[in-house]
């Protein structure tokens, strides 16, 4: 079959690769419809290449048909069409019961002390193979599958399997009070479906970018935007639409990838060429990560407010403005998305044929495999308005 791999720092190839096979009778096989590239992608293309290895299928945003099943897969059947969630978790452990499906113990990566494993997502989250393929070996698929009906397209369930459930927590996260503000920090997929979920739930959003195209999007479905090239300082910009408090609530939806922090961005490159032995513990214990989108949220959030942090950070000493933190009073909450926790929420949203998300126009680009190297770059570069790319094998 024919799978996106990855090959080294900014180097992406399409490959073929050999097809994936039943190993456990939980396991089933899915044919991939459509596979999302998503910006965490973009951490294993410039920021995680310590924790790769060449030749690993990448993606973890997939939806087909199952093509096979093993022999204890509950009411799975050959011939459903299914969304897998990024998270690999089983079902039944004690982590699973609370719905922590990013902590499941039965998938946790001891050796390196992450969470739950993790669909085409490095040696970090159990170097699982991913979903930018013909085909996908799912495990727990007694689980993990979630069932979706016949008839509308792709695009309206795709993005259950992250970018729903993600802002959805997102703004679950946040605890917005009724008839407040949302601050959305970043306008990728995330942070503009998470400014989607704010405006359906109510809320004033606010939207921060520096990318044009994000930024009209977002405005488009009546958030108000703060264009990043225009003003001084966000807090200020922030402050200025708030009547001087700040935010009730603010996602930073941007983690690692933040502009605006040179001396991040160069660390970052310096790991990314240092020999895996010596780059792999500088990632799991130094402070590598661009902060500005983070300080700029902790900056515009009003005092006694909540920030939701939902953009992936890599370093592990990283230094935090403590003493605004607690001064402030703030409530922090994070953490990667519990996907099957939201699907119940989340599904009559999909169902809905007026689409009150606007998921069936939600992907700028819809590409078949063979770009996906074009696709990768066009999207770390922010070039062609690319905003959500969706493959179809």
């Amino acid at each position: 079959m024919k799978a996106v791999t990855w090959h080294g720092r900014r180097d992406i190839r399409v490959d073929e690769v050999p097809d994936p096979v039943i190993e456990q009778p939980t396991d089933a096989i899915v044919k991939i419809t459509s596979t999302g590239l998503c910006g965490s992608d973009l951490h294993l293309y410039e920021t995680l290449t310590p924790f790769m290895t060449p030749g690993d299928i990448v993606g973890h945003e997939p939806m087909g048909i199952v093509e096979e099943v093993g022999s204890n897969v509950g009411d799975l059947r050959v011939g459903d069409r299914v969304v897998l969630p990024f998270n690999v978790s089983c079902g039944h452990c004690w982590m699973c019961d609370q719905q922590l499906y990013s902590q499941c113990e039965t998938t946790q990566n001891h050796e390196y002390g992450t969470g739950a494993g993790f669909f085409g997502y490095s040696k970090l989250y159990g170097q699982i193979p991913g979903g930018q393929a013909e085909y996908l070996r799912v495990p727990y698929a007694d689980f993990m599958p979630i069932k979706v009906p016949e008839g509308p397209s792709d695009d309206r369930f795709l993005f259950l399997s992250d970018v729903l459930p993600t802002a959805w927590q997102a703004v679950q996260y946040a605890a917005v009070p009724d008839g407040g503000t949302l601050l959305a920090m970043g306008l990728g997929p995330i942070g503009d479906m998470s400014a989607r979920v704010g405006l359906h739930l109510g809320y004033r959003v606010i939207g921060v970018d520096l990318v044009p195209e994000r930024l009209a999007r977002v405005a488009g479905r009546g958030a108000e935007v703060i264009d990043l090239t225009k003003v001084d300082d966000v807090g200020d910009a922030v402050r200025e639409l708030t009547g001087g408090r700040g935010a009730d609530s603010v996602i930073d939806a941007v983690g690692m990838e933040a502009h605006g922090s040179p001396t991040a961005a160069a660390m970052q490159t310096l790991v990314g060429f240092l020999p895996k032995k010596l780059a792999q513990p500088m990632m799991q214990k130094l402070g590598v990560d661009r902060l500005a989108a983070l300080f700029a949220s902790i900056d515009g959030v009003r005092r006694g407010g909540t920030l939701s942090i939902i953009g992936v950070y890599g370093g592990q000493a990283d230094p935090m403005p403590m003493m605004t933190m607690f001064d402030k009073q703030l409530q922090v909450r994070m953490g990667q998305a519990n996907v099957k926790k939201w699907v119940d929420d989340i599904m009559p949203l999909l169902t809905d044929d007026s689409d009150p998300l606007g998921v069936e126009q939600f992907a700028t680009h819809r590409l078949p495999l063979s770009e996906a190297p074009a696709a990768y770059e066009q999207f770390q570069k922010k070039t062609d308005g690319t905003i959500k790319v969706v493959f179809q094998p």
